[in-house]
């Protein structure tokens, strides 16, 4: 396919490649004026460290800038990290907004469409945080997947404890307690006795009596069960060390983060993340997943990343140590990198789009991405609403007016808008006070009715005026 000038659009990068991803191979398009006459303007490149590097050389020998080349699957990394450390500027590219080439489709057209299209400026690249964002999220997700991981060899426990009818999980508030723990090594151990048994029993359980639990581990201990129960025990406290091992690696990369900025100063000062008209007040938090889960860092990780973000954002209704370690490692602490907090939302798929077509609006559903800081939001947003604060009531509010998901959808988002503005601006989080907050919702609501009163033609009257 020869490059066309298309008319009227003016060439932004006169040197830009564009670059087909594949799993076995890449295909290099630059532009004409890049390469001597009669030499070709697609090359096809392996995907070993030798071929990436000749890659990167011949375009260094054609003098491209920049680079487009789309996200397929994880095979650009390797390839964007080699060009980007050339001091080449790398555009990736979203495959669904370059999918609409005309003509035949093969490997070599889509780059040539890629070095056209980056050539008039048309593509617009997607976020890829800094290096050092980049170590803390392939630590932060690989400590998910061990705690998933370890999640399912606990119910691979559970399972083989009910099937020898021993009902642990009924008299014990969590199998991977200290009781719970004591009670199923002892099993393994070779004890069937429940009277033995229930002295494993911390005193402090108040979920059941010792009855209770003698009764509930009366069993039949089939041998294949107990082989079973054994090896997923081993396999659980396997992946409990590993969890371990992965939290001293994530605080020792925290500890090489830059120090955060300090904080701006603008002859505007930026409007308050919140306003409490009762300073000091503490506010209780009913839903206990949103505290100090099981699941938590096994190290103190509370200090470092108050230096790293240079405000609280534990303090933050809904957010504890574990989720703002999650969130950092997709977002970073780099907030510039988006020109506003709306564009931020945006980013997250948080906000309403707009489809209209011939003056018609088709529909305002926030977009579908696949955004793992956005899921993040999405879940705290579901505990906060369980929660006796200003962001608590405002889901609650939410819910009953747009329903359930629109109301989580809006906790996230105004949750996005905080974390954006504390790690822009540097500004400590302050809790709204609930009364003020419920005083503004009522005085909004009372405004919207007589709106729409006005509207019927009727006015509305107070009780004790009427009277």
């Amino acid at each position: 396919m020869e490059a066309q000038v298309l008319e009227g659009l003016k060439q932004i990068n006169l040197f830009a490649a564009g670059i087909d991803i594949g799993s076995g191979e890449n295909y290099l398009a630059v532009p004409a004026h890049a390469v001597k006459e009669g030499e070709p303007t697609v090359r096809c490149f392996g995907v070993s460290s030798p071929e990436h590097d000749a890659a990167v050389e011949w375009l260094r020998g054609c003098r491209i800038t920049t680079v487009a080349m789309e996200a397929t699957g994880i095979y650009w990394i390797t390839l964007y990290d080699k060009i980007e450390a050339a001091g080449m500027k790398v555009v990736l590219v979203d495959p669904h907004s370059v999918k609409a080439m005309p003509g035949r489709k093969s490997d070599v057209l889509d780059c040539q469409w890629l070095q056209q299209l980056h050539t008039y400026g048309l593509l617009r690249g997607a976020f890829r945080p800094d290096g050092a964002t980049r170590r803390l999220r392939t630590l932060t997700r690989q400590r998910g997947e061990l705690v998933a991981a370890s999640a399912s060899h606990q119910e691979q426990m559970q399972k083989a404890l009910i099937e020898m009818n021993v009902q642990l999980h009924r008299v014990v508030s969590d199998i991977d307690g200290e009781t719970g723990l004591r009670i199923i090594e002892a099993i393994v151990a070779g004890e069937r006795d429940p009277q033995v048994l229930v002295k494993l029993r911390d005193p402090r359980i108040r979920k059941s009596t010792v009855a209770e639990m003698e009764a509930a581990l009366q069993g039949h201990y089939r041998e294949e069960l107990v082989f079973v129960l054994a090896q997923n025990l081993e396999s659980w406290q396997f992946y409990r060390r590993q969890l371990e091992a992965c939290d001293q690696r994530i605080l020792r990369t925290l500890e090489s983060f830059p120090l955060a900025a300090p904080k701006p100063v603008s002859p505007v000062p930026p409007k308050p993340v919140a306003v409490d008209s009762k300073p000091g007040k503490t506010y209780v938090l009913k839903n206990k997943s949103i505290g100090r889960g099981k699941n938590a860092p096994t190290v103190d990780l509370v200090g470092v990343l108050q230096r790293i973000c240079g405000v609280n954002l534990m303090a933050v209704t809904g957010l504890n140590v574990l989720s703002v370690l999650m969130l950092l490692g997709e977002i970073g602490v780099d907030m510039s990198r988006w020109r506003s907090a709306k564009a931020f939302c945006s980013w997250l798929g948080l906000c309403p789009a707009t489809k209209i077509s011939g003056g018609k609006v088709l529909s305002r559903r926030s977009r579908r991405v696949v955004n793992r800081a956005a899921i993040l939001l999405r879940v705290v947003a579901v505990a906060v609403g369980r929660s006796d604060t200003w962001l608590g009531r405002f889901h609650r509010r939410k819910k009953a007016h747009l329903g359930a998901p629109k109301a989580v959808t809006a906790t996230a988002r105004k949750l996005a808008c905080i974390v954006y503005h504390m790690l822009k601006y540097q500004d400590a989080f302050v809790p709204i006070n609930e009364a003020a907050y419920e005083a503004k919702a009522k005085a909004q609501r009372l405004e919207r009715l007589r709106r729409e009163a006005k509207q019927m033609g009727l006015q509305l009257v107070d009780l004790e005026k009427a009277a």
